[in-house]
């Protein structure tokens, strides 16, 4: 059953169990080596081990893809429209745009938007195959206007190979593991290597990016998932219903309520096993909830926003929009009654890659602008350099660069 807190009594809460990526990082390093060094012949080896893939050629045809979209039935067909619409368009709001100012002084600074030349989506099908993933992933990207879009998924449902067709992704691969991060990173004789890898998974996708981190970009080395709600009243079928759909995902996710109302607290805690009671993922669900999870009771509402903040939750619910003011780190925020974490899983728009395990102190969700770069461009004209000069060189001999300060001077002989 779900524990019901004290405020006293849950800092342990705060401090999360360690995502023990160390070990994990010994049982991959071999792995990358192998691909590294060895391209498809490594890649082979461990797909077979790890995958059971029994095939010679991992990439999946553009015709199985088409094939499994025509089998997919018209209410899936319909609900992708929709999703996509949505998350393309939040996506096109997220990129930097184009810009340039020109001063007075005669300086003319600005910036330009270019996307990568190519990225590489990791879709997990373990326990739960994630469709839903692939347009998070694949639709940024596109919305960036990045040319090459691979994705690697170890056993691709129809729903997968279906959408893959849909957003028309060109290089699809039926690998998955360390061993996929891996040929993403360094590129063998049948994968190209892309310039950033994103998408969750296990334990050894997460340390295999963590150690190719630098070789390519990341979004981020994802944990257990997570989410806090703070209500001072509510619902508590909603509530309870909010922390189930994030415990179903995994044994090692949380979901904390953080409330007032001692009458809600007990209340949630009676629905969270009301609704356990007739789950079908309970299997996975109840271990959440009565390891991971718990209700906690705070004296005011400031109290729980500075728990919430201290924990930098993956998803944050809340009930009063007056509270957004004073959230400061937070993956994403879900406001109002009418707002579940599982319309941002699926459907509402903004991406549901998010960051975990307290990295939303640093960043927020995966986004279009993860897919550009934004390069600098500046042009001076000759009164501007003069101007210039004597803070230039300056600062250029204060650090001993005399050639610095002379490419400036040799302007103004």
């Amino acid at each position: 059953m779900i524990r019901v807190l004290q405020y006293d009594d849950a800092q342990d809460l705060v401090t999360r169990k360690a995502v023990r990526l160390a070990e994990a990082e010994r049982a991959v390093t071999p792995i990358l080596e192998a691909v590294r060094t060895r391209g498809d012949a490594g890649l082979l080896e461990y797909a077979r081990k790890f995958d059971r893939f029994e095939g010679a050629d991992f990439r999946v045809s553009r015709a199985e893809c088409d094939a499994a979209r025509d089998r997919l039935s018209p209410d899936f067909l319909t609900a992708v429209d929709q999703a996509a619409a949505n998350i393309r368009a939040y996506a096109a709001l997220q990129l930097p745009p184009e810009k340039s100012v020109e001063y007075p002084d005669g300086r003319r600074l600005g910036q330009i938007v270019r996307p990568l030349d190519a990225m590489g989506a990791y879709i997990p099908a373990g326990r739960y195959p994630l469709p839903s993933t692939l347009l998070m992933t694949a639709i940024p990207a596109q919305v960036a206007c990045v040319r090459r879009r691979a994705v690697v998924c170890p056993k691709p449902s129809p729903e997968i190979l279906g959408i893959c067709s849909i957003l028309e992704v060109e290089e699809v691969y039926r690998i998955g593991g360390a061993q996929a991060i891996a040929a993403l990173a360094y590129g063998t004789e049948t994968i190209p290597h892309v310039d950033r890898i994103v998408g969750p998974g296990n334990i050894y996708v997460a340390a295999a990016k963590k150690l190719i981190a630098g070789e390519v970009g990341i979004d981020f080395i994802a944990g257990p998932t997570e989410i806090v709600i703070i209500a001072a009243e509510a619902d508590p079928s909603f509530i309870a219903a909010d922390m189930l759909a994030q415990a179903e995902h995994d044994v090692d996710a949380s979901a904390i309520l953080l409330t007032t109302s001692a009458e809600l607290a007990a209340a949630v805690a009676d629905q969270v096993e009301r609704q356990l009671a007739v789950l079908p993922t309970a299997e996975v669900a109840r271990p959440a909830i009565d390891r991971n999870s718990a209700i906690v009771v705070v004296a005011a509402m400031e109290q729980a926003v500075a728990f919430s903040n201290a924990l930098a939750p993956e998803h944050l619910s809340i009930h009063d929009a007056s509270l957004i003011p004073a959230i400061r780190h937070a993956g994403s925020i879900f406001v109002g009654p009418y707002s579940p974490e599982a319309a941002g899983d699926y459907a509402s728009g903004p991406n549901h890659v998010l960051p975990t395990s307290g990295a939303a102190r640093l960043r927020g969700g995966l986004s279009a602008a993860d897919f550009v770069k934004v390069i600098s461009v500046q042009e001076l004209t000759p009164s501007a350099i003069t101007r210039l000069t004597p803070a230039i060189t300056s600062l250029a001999r204060a650090e001993g660069l005399e050639a610095h300060a002379r490419s400036v001077e040799v302007r103004n002989a």
